[in-house]
């Protein structure tokens, strides 16, 4: 196997924006971060997996996220993330292209299709849960965390129920250290889209959704894993397909990526050998 292309960093409009065309095909996957990620949970691993077997990847940091351009008249909501999301795969995508989701991420991309972006499947990652008291307890205390103590509280408290147990050993040696906390800077973009993300309306048609879906569900996820909720989510949507991680949490991407690839892959396979239409739907 020929070693990955590295990717083509150009800014779209202020964002971070990797991409790299397919070698072979026209297929690209575009990956929507979480709302605390960045491109290198795909670009480590996932992407550069995925272009040795001939798929073109993009990559991009939301606005307000490292190295993005934005400003105090930004409002760094979902609205605007959904408008970014389309704007950087009309700039750069020509061919097809699979949306592929982290947690809110996946929920962004479902908006995106809704609006208009064309796609030939959705890759839903620890994404699918119903609104509701947990849901918006759960987001208020992330806020509330960050607010005083910044990431590093954050992960110390959240990290042993999102991780599984191989990953949260890994990173034992930087959480629960004896710094300071330090609380997040209130003008900084990621505070900004972490208060923001309080307002998200996780109401959504799911079977609105008429491309084939892929739902990836990491069971050691114990903040956002429903699965009753899952279970409801997928009996709306058509045409959809679950692979289930046990020893996986909610950051599946950095957890189990090679797994992770090889599922896209063979994920673009089956959309290959039973081709389905772009769908594109209206923004009403």
């Amino acid at each position: 196997m020929t070693s990955s292309p590295a990717a083509n960093e150009t800014p779209v409009d202020g964002l971070r924006c990797l991409h790299t065309r397919p070698s072979s095909g026209d297929l690209t996957f575009v990956f929507v971060n979480a709302l605390t990620g960045s491109t290198d949970q795909w670009e480590a691993v996932i992407a550069p997996a995925l272009r040795d077997q001939g798929y073109g990847t993009l990559s991009y940091n939301f606005r307000g996220q490292v190295e993005t351009e934005y400003g105090a008249e930004d409002a760094l909501d979902d609205a605007q993330i959904v408008r970014d999301l389309h704007r950087v795969v009309s700039e750069r995508v020509t061919g097809r292209c699979v949306l592929v989701g982290l947690s809110i991420g996946g929920l962004f991309a479902a908006r995106a299709m809704k609006a208009g972006l064309a796609c030939e499947g959705i890759v839903l990652i620890n994404t699918l849960r119903k609104p509701g008291l947990a849901l918006d307890w759960t987001n208020e205390a992330v806020f509330r965390a960050s607010k005083l103590g910044g990431s590093q509280l954050v992960m110390d408290l959240f990290l042993p129920m999102l991780l599984g147990p191989e990953k949260l050993s890994e990173m034992r040696a930087a959480c629960l250290g004896d710094s300071a906390y330090t609380p997040l800077d209130a003008t900084s973009g990621i505070y900004r889209l972490i208060k923001r993300s309080r307002d998200v309306d996780w109401e959504f048609a799911w079977s609105n959704i008429e491309c084939p879906v892929l739902v990836v569900t990491g069971l050691r996820d114990r903040v956002f894993l429903d699965r009753n909720a899952v279970e409801e989510i997928k009996a709306e949507i058509a045409d959809v397909e679950e692979i289930v991680l046990a020893d996986a949490g909610h950051l599946i991407p950095i957890e189990q990526p090679e797994i992770l690839a090889g599922a896209l892959q063979s994920f673009a396979e089956r959309l290959s050998s039973q081709p389905h239409p772009a769908v594109e739907t209206d923004a009403s």
